[in-house]
């Protein structure tokens, strides 16, 4: 079925409140803008979202460790998560088909595609079959991935995301900013705004307080659920024995939407799936207590096929591969596949907890987005600005403490930074070639080094009484710049060896 196109479907004309889009939302998710470091130096202007972003991830770190402190087998549930992930990557094939058998079996329909075009038809002719003009969403991550709104939206669909957090994004044309929580950049005043100028019915006289803004969404997302003939989703997994899917959220809005509509699609990224329900059992563990620190979410639903008389009487499965059969194949940066979308990593970077989520320019930003992100897109050369996102990390590690399934997120950054180097490598050796060489003169010869310690006095004296250097003369402004160093310690590491390797041989001899 064939429908015409309509544009002019929008909400209404942009506000001039005292709000604005972080970043807009662009008409086609998967073009990128800029390289991080200049996307970085935007974000890190707004100091407003700067203040929101640190006062919600501190909070969300300390419900984490509370959580996590109650667990006495957190460290051997990690390993199981991170062995159950590891077996179902390595047996994919396999688990898809078997998925596809018992959905197939329980009166669900499966669809492949191959990618983010050939998902967003599939799911557009199913809706549109069905004479839908609007549909519900549940937090989907992945249809952010392929653009699916958009989509809709030129094609005269329009798609309501009813998580509470998603709806304000998308009435403020803006990008999520947090896997977890993609309004996290947004304070209540800003909410209230944005209520106020963008949703339909928005009460009058509405103020900031949490339980208000609370429940004028919800009535305006009431009314969407119980006219919506068609609902899309995602799934934080699929289990392979018996072709159920689950969906964890906090808000009911994710039960309503599978459970009201007549029609249910999901669109499903293919390393989502898990053999069986015990492995369900476990990643069921990490999973709340890593994302909102909570010991389980508020609501767990799982649904399997089509029950006659309740439920949706037509549900659709669509897997998605759109490059992750690539990742797969990588030997180190298949591991990102083992993400259950926790966001974690997020809370406990330094480097986004700085610049933001928008910084990514990315559905997936952070550091599990620095890996996962260019590994989808192939990006691994400086024609795409995706290949700055390695780069975007302190190599802090503690990213890899904070992820319950154990992604050894600094190890895949290194090596996708090497490729990224490797690929530029070649023609007219730029200012870091020239420097690394110039640096491999005295770090390759001990009697040169050790020659260099002497002049370690002379620069800790010139740090002053800051012992920082803030600014260093050109060509090392290109670090300076960005980067406060610190004064040399007051002894080297050889004065240091030479003087305790005297005082144990004078203990020795005693």
């Amino acid at each position: 079925m064939t429908r015409t196109s309509n544009d002019n479907h929008t909400l209404q004309e942009r506000p001039s409140g005292n709000w604005a889009p972080s970043v807009p939302a662009p008409d086609d998710p998967l073009k990128w803008g800029e390289p991080f470091p200049q996307a970085a130096q935007r974000t890190l202007r707004n100091t407003q979202m700067r203040r929101n972003l640190g006062h919600a991830t501190r909070t969300i770190r300390n419900k984490r460790a509370i959580r996590v402190s109650e667990m006495p087998d957190w460290e051997q549930l990690r390993v199981a998560g991170s062995t159950i992930k590891n077996y179902a990557m390595t047996h994919l094939p396999e688990l898809l088909e078997e998925m596809e058998r018992n959905v197939t079996a329980r009166g669900g329909i499966v669809h492949w595609a191959k990618d983010a075009e050939e998902a967003r038809c599939i799911a557009y002719e199913i809706a549109a079959s069905h004479g839908a003009d609007e549909v519900v969403k549940v937090k989907s991550m992945v249809t952010q991935e392929i653009g699916l709104n958009e989509y809709f939206e030129k094609r005269g669909i329009h798609a309501w995301e009813t998580d509470l957090a998603e709806m304000i994004v998308q009435l403020s044309d803006d990008m999520p900013s947090h896997i977890v929580v993609p309004a996290i950049h947004r304070n209540r005043s800003e909410v209230r705004a944005i209520f106020a100028d963008r949703m339909e019915n928005a009460p009058e006289n509405l103020s900031d307080d949490p339980a208000e803004l609370t429940a004028a969404a919800r009535a305006h997302l009431r009314r969407k659920f119980l006219q919506a003939k068609v609902a899309i989703s995602g799934a934080n997994m699929m289990i392979a024995d018996s072709g159920t899917l689950v969906v964890y959220e906090s808000e009911g809005n994710g039960r309503m939407c599978l459970t009201l509509p007549d029609t249910l699609i999901s669109i499903v990224g293919i390393e989502k799936i898990v053999p069986t329900y015990r492995d369900f059992e476990v990643i069921g563990q990490l999973l709340p207590r890593s994302a909102t620190g909570e010991r389980m979410n508020p609501y767990t639903t799982l649904w399997t096929g089509v029950t006659p008389g309740d439920g949706p009487q037509e549900f659709h499965l669509i897997l998605l591969d759109n490059g992750r059969s690539k990742v797969l194949a990588d030997p180190v940066g298949r591991q990102a596949l083992h993400c259950i979308r926790c966001g974690s990593c997020m809370n406990v970077c330094p480097v986004y907890e700085h610049v933001g989520g928008h910084a990514y320019q990315s559905v997936y930003p952070g550091p599990i987005g620095a890996i996962l992100t260019p590994q989808l897109r192939g990006a691994f050369t400086h024609h795409d600005p995706a290949s700055t996102l390695p780069f975007a990390s302190s190599l802090c590690n503690a990213c890899f403490d904070a992820c319950p399934m154990r992604i050894n997120i600094p190890e895949v950054l290194v090596e996708l930074r090497h490729r990224a180097i490797e690929a530029n490598r070649g023609g007219i050796p730029t200012a870091w070639d020239i420097a690394m060489k110039a640096a491999s003169v005295p770090m390759s010869n001990g009697r040169i080094l050790g020659s260099a310690g002497a002049i370690l006095p002379i620069a800790r004296a010139a740090a002053g009484k800051g012992q920082r250097f803030v600014h260093l003369p050109w060509p090392a402004t290109a670090w300076s710049d960005t980067r406060d160093i610190p004064a040399p310690p007051k002894q080297t590491f050889r004065s240091w060896f030479s003087e305790h390797s005297a005082a144990s041989d004078k203990g020795g001899q005693k």
